[in-house]
């Protein structure tokens, strides 16, 4: 049930950009220490002492967490002897298809495999593969792994997400033992070994020393130095108009002789830097809005350190969000402003656009997400990471260094896509001896940012675990805040691909909001997916609008019946934002806003985009 909006005071532009952040016991966290040296706080610093320790040496993944999954689900199966007869049926079956395959292979190298790799495994697929000895090594890896995935899946009883995590560690475990992993049993690595009289794997080892020196001394990798920031990436043109202890916020440059009235902001993800969507200019999605007419801001998240440990996720709204609608408001005074946030920007957007919605403020024309999610209750293969055991132990870990570091996020994601991420780069560099490749995406990916303890803890806890935002409990200035109180048209984009937010979990900003939603569906990934310049070919993407009273499908039902398209998003939803400006164009306004206090500070891209 939606909640009633309630008229408050706005705060003034001064009021937010003086605000500071609050400290510790400031909305929901973890609580303050308690008073003496014998609180419970101090017996409990012991247990943050110990977990902080043995997260150095687990990679940050919880042990105890893995234990409980696996107990569950070995628990259940000792007691399913159905389950166990069944899979004892497969495993004698698998050997039997095995054994057949082997045999028609020794006489005749074009008989059919018995088992065919899942889709986008392309670790097989070279014609080397397809000769004994080694079409029999991928195939009963194959046919293993395939039996493990029946092992770790329906066992009665089990919790669903232990399923989840045994699956995936079993997973996990099987390709390190997978035959193209090991130089002695990949042909393509034997032939490349034989032609180069083993030089491939002297170059592997020079490709690995340096990788080594470079994650021990925090260097980025290897071809990063030719992506740098206000060089060859993140040069749209435009000032540092503002700035606080959180946020740069930057205005764009005119590329046009009249623009449309209502400006654009951009609220990045504060977990990697904000020119993931202001690359080179063949694919900045900035500079593409720029030339269609648009005036832009963005945000560029301060890299914090462990000085910030007690920032909360209120002070990334209040000193992100609402401050840089201030600040816009004082450089185009009197109009509304087409808000897009993206990834946990996006979330965050959410969250400051419905409680601006609760307290009467109606400076939104718009509001855009783009793989942004508002329902947690299924987050996807992230949520392998997430439970109650593992949070806190992520906590420990944040406790001692008073931020989340960048090498454990960096390693959860890769876990995900440890094939493409992981193994693959394994083989190419290290086994076949190739030099390591590197784009303007890659580079930005290697550049991410801190995310200081109290925040991370909230949004862990408040969003993952307690999905609070959907659930109407999310709490900002003392009342609970609901997506249902938004008004303003939303255009939301999902990506096909998408390990970190799916897209099925985006689109459940229909069942959240009463306003009018336009989704739509692209090819590619988290990142990818959304720097899908115009002209690119390969591209495809599914729309379709819902008007306010409309019933909401189901993903799949939406999925069958939405509009699909080839090329890229941008221009729909290009035509989205002019289609809801005021009619007409204007001059463009001025960069910054001297008289009223924010005259141009730096240049685009700013300083805090260079922090390490």
């Amino acid at each position: 049930m939606s909640t009633a909006p309630r008229k408050s005071p706005r705060r003034t532009g001064a009021a937010h950009a003086a605000a500071a952040p609050r400290k510790a016991g400031a909305g929901s966290g973890p609580p303050p220490a308690a008073a003496g040296p014998l609180g419970e706080e101090a017996f409990r610093a012991i247990d943050r002492s110990v977990g902080a320790v043995s997260a150095q040496m687990t990679a940050g993944l919880s042990p105890a967490a893995l234990w409980l999954a696996w107990a569950d689900w070995a628990i259940h199966l000792a007691q399913s002897p159905g389950k166990r007869a069944e899979l004892n049926v497969k495993a004698w079956r698998k050997a039997a298809r095995l054994a057949a395959h082997t045999l028609r292979r020794a006489h005749d190298d074009e008989a059919e495999c018995c088992i065919e790799p899942l889709p986008g495994d392309r670790r097989f697929e070279g014609e080397a593969w397809q000769a004994l000895p080694f079409s029999f090594m991928y195939q009963s890896f194959l046919l293993t792994q395939q039996w493990w995935h029946n092992a770790t899946r329906e066992v009665p009883g089990v919790t669903p997400h232990h399923e989840n995590v045994v699956s995936f560690a079993a997973r996990q475990m099987l390709d390190v033992f997978s035959p193209s992993n090991s130089p002695f049993t990949n042909p393509e690595v034997i032939e490349r070994a034989v032609a180069t009289g083993g030089v491939n794997f002297i170059e592997g080892c020079r490709h690995l020393l340096d990788d080594a020196w470079r994650h021990a001394s925090g260097e980025p990798p290897a071809g990063a130095e030719k992506f740098r920031p206000g060089k060859e990436v993140a040069v749209t043109p435009g000032k540092v108009v503002f700035r606080n202890h959180l946020i740069e916020l930057i205005q764009y440059a005119p590329a046009t002789q009249t623009v449309h009235a209502e400006p654009v902001l951009i609220v990045p993800a504060w977990i990697m830097k904000y020119y993931i969507l202001d690359l080179s200019p063949q694919n900045s999605l900035i500079r593409y809005l720029v030339g269609q007419g648009h005036t832009v801001f963005c945000i560029s998240w301060r890299n914090v350190t462990a000085a910030d440990r007690d920032l909360t996720l209120d002070d990334y709204r209040r000193l992100g969000v609402m401050a840089a609608l201030d600040a816009i408001g004082k450089v185009v005074p009197g109009v509304k402003v087409h808000a897009t946030g993206y990834c946990l920007g996006g979330t965050l957007l959410a969250i400051a656009a419905a409680a601006m919605a609760h307290a009467g403020d109606d400076r939104l024309a718009s509001m855009t997400l783009l793989a942004a999610q508002t329902d947690f209750s299924e987050p996807g293969e992230l949520g392998l990471f997430i439970d109650h055991s593992q949070v806190d132990y992520l906590e420990d870990a944040m406790w001692h260094r008073g931020f989340l570091d960048t090498h454990q996020m960096a390693g959860a994601f890769q876990l995900l896509r440890s094939q493409d991420l992981i193994w693959s780069r394994m083989l190419r560099q290290y086994l076949m001896g190739e030099p390591a490749t590197m784009n303007d995406l890659m580079a930005w990916n290697a550049d991410a940012t801190r995310m200081p303890y109290r925040m991370h803890s909230q949004y862990l806890r408040s969003l993952f675990l307690d999905n609070d935002l959907a659930a109407g409990r999310y709490m900002v200035d003392g009342f609970p805040v609901a997506i249902q109180n938004i008004r303003a048209p939303i255009f939301a984009v999902g990506t096909e691909r998408d390990h970190v937010a799916p897209w099925p979990s985006v689109y459940k900003i229909h069942y959240l909001s009463d306003a009018d939603v336009t989704f739509a569906l692209t090819s590619g990934g988290h990142n990818a997916g959304i720097v899908s310049e115009v002209g690119r070919p390969g591209r495809r993407y599914r729309i379709a609008h819902k008007g306010a009273t409309e019933p909401c499908l189901s993903a799949d039902a939406w999925a069958e019946r939405a509009e699909l398209r080839d090329g890229s998003w941008w221009p729909a939803w290009q035509e989205w934002l002019a289609a809801r400006s005021s009619p007409g164009r204007v001059a463009p306004p001025a960069m910054g806003a001297s008289a009223a206090g924010l005259p141009p500070l730096d240049d685009a891209p700013g300083t805090y985009i260079h922090q390490r």
